[in-house]
Parts: structure tokens; C-alpha cells; sequence
């Protein structure tokens, strides 16, 4: 919930509210729990606790849950009893622009304004983005591939660059390496080896990914990262990606969410400590985002993720342990929310110490043993001051949402998505013209120039009259008719000169004088492609053909 009195509002504890201080939470999160203590509700509470304050979020639902945030919660027995705890009284439901009033004891169930986005486009607004958007580093981590190939898809995307190439869909990818195969001796000594059998690997790795359906993840229209930062009548727009589909390719959620904070950072400008972030990104199970992730690529991620608070971009992640996360990631995390661990195993009790390390100490209780003992909804709660301090941890119960608990019917959704402001933008694709078809063509136009000119060579032959031996079965030609097929070749060319010259001149309204007429131009070239062709195969044929 948010009023002015207490802002951003999430929990509550035996000393009070719980707020994240506005400034601060572009500094990062943490949302962790095991399974089932309540870790979807505390994200719905901050997501509309944002919303109402003005700012838009970005979230991944994983099981349909977060759907209901579109939609005014009701009054429940566990509603009812959180809110006398909390000395809150819960009215009707409110207008679409009204949060808590000035009193800060008055509440309002109300949805937020939502928007669904789906890869796959079924439960949701399609969302997509093109190769050349993504990268050849995210590419190949999302391919899996191990340096060699990384190293050949790095080329790939290097010589559509340089040639002015666009790889947009993975058509364009798989007709670039396929040209890239076939020319690769001409760019070897530019840009390295590039092994047939490697580009065969990296193909196979493309047929893999167009299986899962990745196909419609990537094209056009490309998704305009700026949509994430809309808001209505006053606050801000949740935008709800439908994953439960997306999760059962991993990495493919993992890459497409990377991609978004990586386009965030790109994009947006510089804007320091506000008192309220330009944005909020959700980050569900986090723990995708750095399984079998090189080295380069996290420190990568790191580095993002250290910047771009200086953009009013903050992330929170969820994931189940803190270990999760990477220890230089996890140290970048300033707000964070603890439910219940469980430790059954030797692995789950050093998780729950590693976990109550990470807090500031509170005298009032020992952190470990608190860890274990949680209900459902209740956490152990620490939030940056106002100062960037982390704050004592604090046991409090989580706030209970506004919006309704649980996910929407099929034809409430397709009601949200109909009358979205976004709504047909998205929605059908865009073929471009790319690497693809300018690859096509070329190939044509080579085939055409190589069949007109077997075509002229054909027809050069058939004016010597020469007839084929009876023999060998194969023409010979002799001195006389390689003289006039030089001579023939000659005019050919000198004719295409002048024509061309003179198509140049008329377009361009220049006006070149030359001494020479162009019946002269003809006869002086043929003259001397006769001389250079008698005199040479004379040559030859005296000293043996040595002379080559």
C-alpha cells in the first residue's frame, strides 16, 4: 500500500510499519522462501504498492497467480483478521485512481492497470526481438555453445555487419552461417577459421531452438523496451509476462529477461537517485539466470546490474535460497525479504546460516532460529535507510494485496488484453526484407550472370563452324577461331563500355568528349585482342604449350 504519511508500505512488525524508503529502492532486492511461504503474495503486494505510488513494474508470472492483480480484491476471513492487526479499515472498492486516503487507516480493494505479454502470443500480447537485438553473446549462451562455435557465431554476426547484413529472424541466421560455410576460405585470413563442421554444430543447436517454438520469440515488430514505463491515471502499468509455458525452456526465460535489463541499461538515460525509480523489474527464479552461465557473462550481468540503478531501474530477485545468487550479486541486493527456509538436510541448514549472515542482527531474537520458525506470509524484513544503510532485521507479516488473490479466467484476460492501449501493436508479424532474401537474390543474380555467359561462350563456339571430330567426339578448336573469339569478346565488351557511359552520362547530365569515335574504339581493341591471341597460341604451339 502507499500513502504519504508511510510510503511505500509493505509489512508490518510488533514496532510498526515497514516501508522501503522511496530513494533507495532503486538499489536492488531479494525476495527469498521455500516453496509455498508466501513469496508470490509479497511480490503482488510490492507490485501494486509501486503501482499505486506511480511507478511501473515488470514481472515474469510463473503459475498464472499474478494474473488477479488485475482485478479489486474482496474481503476474506484472513483479510480481515491481517487488517485489525494492522489497525487498517478495509472500505468498498475504490475508483481505478484511488489508493489509500490521507488518513493512512483506510484502504480500498482496487485493480491495477495491466498489461499481459506473452512470447508465445497466447496468453498475452506477443512480445519479440531480433537476432541482431539479442547478440551473438546472449545467442550463445541460449544455444548452449562451447568457445569454438561461440567464436564462429561471433564471426557471423561480424560479416553481416560489414557487409550491411540485417538478422532479424532465424532465417536470416541460418542463411548467414550457410553463406558464411560456403565463402568461408574468402574470410578466413580476414577473420579467423571458420570449420564446416562447426557451422553444421551451430545449425543443429537452431533446429533445437525452433523445436521449443523460439521461432516466434524472434522478429518483428521488436518489442520497444520503453512500453515497461507507461503509466495511467496516475500510476504506474504492470506489465505481466505469462512464463508458465516460457519456464519449461530455462534458458530461454533466462536469455529473454537478460535481454530486457540489458536493452533497459542501453536505452534509458541517466537520471541518479529519485524519489521514486523510473522502474521496478521482478526477476522470478532467479536461479536460471546464472545455471551453467560463463564467466564473462556474469561479470557482465554484475556489471549491469551495478549501473543501471543510475538509470531508476531497480531489480529484485526471487528464488528460493540466497545462494542462488552469485555472492558479487547478492552483495548489490539492499532490500530484502526472508520467509521461512526449511532444514532437513545438511545443505538446507547451511542455506538458512548463510541466509541469517546476510541480515543486520536484531537483539530481539537470533536471526538462524527465526528463519526456521516462520508462517506462511510472515518474514524477516530489512530495508535500506534513508542513508543507504541496511536496516535491523525485523520478524513482520507481509501486507495483503488490494488486488485479488489468484489468477483471472480465460475471458477476464482476453477483456484486459482487448482493451489495453497496447492492443494490435504487437500483434501481427512483420517479414522485412533482411539477410535472407538480399542472400537469395544474390545467389540468383550469380547464377544468371554465370548462365549468360556459358550462353555467349555457347554462341562464340557455334560462329567458328567448326565441327566436332569424328574421333574424340569433342570440338577443337584451332588458331583461327580462338583469334575470333578473342576478337568477338573484344567487341563485346568495348560495345557494353559505350553503352554503359552513355546511359551514365544521360542520368547524371554529364557530357564527355573524347577524340576517339566509338567504331574506332571497337576495331583498335579487336585489332589488338587478335594480335595478343595469335601471338600467344603461335608461341605455344612452337615451343610445346611451355609457355603458359
Amino acid at each position: 500500500m502507499y500513502d504519504k504519511e508511510r510510503g511505500l508500505y509493505i509489512a508490518h512488525c510488533d514496532e510498526g510499519s515497514l516501508s522501503l524508503v522511496g530513494k533507495m529502492a532503486n538499489r536492488h532486492g531479494l525476495i527469498t522462501g521455500a516453496t509455498g511461504t508466501g513469496k508470490t503474495v509479497t511480490l503482488q503486494v510490492m507490485a501494486e504498492t509501486f503501482c499505486q505510488a506511480g511507478v511501473p513494474c515488470f514481472m515474469a508470472d510463473m503459475k498464472g497467480d499474478l494474473s488477479g492483480i488485475a482485478k479489486a480484491g474482496s474481503m476474506s476471513s484472513f483479510i480481515e483478521k491481517r487488517a485489525k492487526e494492522f489497525g487498517i479499515n478495509i472500505g468498498p472498492t475504490a475508483p481505478a485512481t484511488q489508493a489509500l486516503t490521507h488518513s493512512s487507516n483506510q484502504a480500498f480493494f482496487q485493480p491495477c492497470p495491466v498489461r499481459f505479454y506473452d512470447v508465445f502470443g497466447e496468453q498475452g500480447h506477443p512480445i519479440r526481438a531480433t537476432i541482431s537485438q539479442m547478440g551473438p553473446q546472449l545467442l550463445s549462451r541460449l544455444l548452449g555453445l562451447n568457445d569454438t562455435q561461440d567464436g564462429v557465431l561471433n564471426i557471423v554476426f561480424r560479416i553481416a555487419d560489414d557487409r550491411g547484413l540485417l538478422i532479424l529472424d532465424l532465417k536470416d541466421l541460418r542463411a548467414m552461417l550457410d553463406y558464411v560455410s560456403k565463402h568461408a576460405k574468402e574470410y578466413t585470413t580476414t577473420y579467423g577459421n571458420i570449420s564446416t563442421s562447426t557451422v553444421g554444430a551451430i545449425q543443429r543447436s537452431l533446429l533445437q531452438l525452433e523445436n521449443q517454438g523460439a521461432n516466434q520469440f524472434f522478429g518483428e515488430p521488436s518489442f520497444d523496451i520503453k512500453d515497461l514505463l507507461a503509466t495511467e491515471n496516475g500510476k504506474g502499468i504492470l506489465s505481466v509476462l505469462s512464463a508458465d509455458k516460457l519456464m519449461l525452456q530455462p534458458k530461454l526465460y533466462s536469455t529473454f529477461l537478460l535481454w530486457m535489463i540489458s536493452e533497459l541499461y542501453s536505452t534509458l538515460p541517466e537520471v541518479g537517485d529519485q524519489e521514486l525509480p523510473k522502474l521496478i523489474f521482478f526477476f522470478d527464479e532467479a536461479h536460471t539466470l546464472f545455471d551453467d552461465t560463463p564467466k564473462a557473462l556474469t561479470d557482465k550481468i554484475e556489471q549491469v546490474i551495478r549501473l543501471i540503478r543510475s538509470k531508476g531501474v531497480g531489480i529484485y530477485f526471487i528464488s528460493q535460497l540466497p545462494t542462488d545468487l552469485p555472492d558479487n550479486i547478492l552483495g548489490q541486493l539492499g532490500n530484502r525479504v526472508q520467509h521461512a527456509l526449511r532444514a532437513y538436510t545438511p545443505r538446507d541448514q547451511k542455506a538458512v546460516r548463510t541466509a541469517a549472515e546476510t541480515f543486520r542482527p536484531n537483539p530481539a531474537f537470533k536471526t538462524e532460529e527465526a528463519i526456521t520458525q516462520l508462517e506462511t506470509g510472515e518474514a524477516l524484513v530489512s530495508f535500506l535507510d534513508a542513508n543507504g544503510a541496511p536496516g535491523i532485521v525485523q520478524r513482520a507479516k507481509i501486507l495483503f494485496p488490494l488486488s485479488q488473490i489468484g489468477a483471472l479466467t480465460a475471458e477476464e484476460r482476453a477483456s484486459v488484453m482487448k482493451h489495453s492501449s497496447i492492443a494490435g501493436k504487437y500483434d501481427s508479424p512483420i517479414d522485412s526484407e533482411s539477410a535472407y532474401e538480399m542472400l537469395i537474390r544474390e545467389e540468383e543474380n550469380g547464377e544468371r550472370r554465370t548462365e549468360n555467359g556459358e550462353h555467349k561462350t555457347e554462341n562464340g563456339e557455334r560462329k567458328t563452324g567448326k565441327k566436332e571430330s569424328k574421333s574424340g567426339g569433342k570440338k577443337k578448336t584451332g588458331i583461327g577461331g580462338k583469334v575470333f573469339k578473342s576478337v568477338f569478346t573484344a567487341v563485346t565488351a568495348t560495345l557494353g563500355t559505350i553503352v554503359g557511359s552513355a546511359v551514365s552520362n544521360k542520368v547524371t547530365g554529364k557530357t564527355t568528349k573524347s577524340k576517339t569515335s566509338a567504331g574506332e574504339k571497337i576495331i583498335k581493341n579487336a585489332t589488338s585482342s587478335a594480335t595478343r591471341t595469335l601471338s600467344r597460341e603461335v608461341t605455344r604451339s612452337i615451343l610445346g604449350n611451355l609457355v603458359k
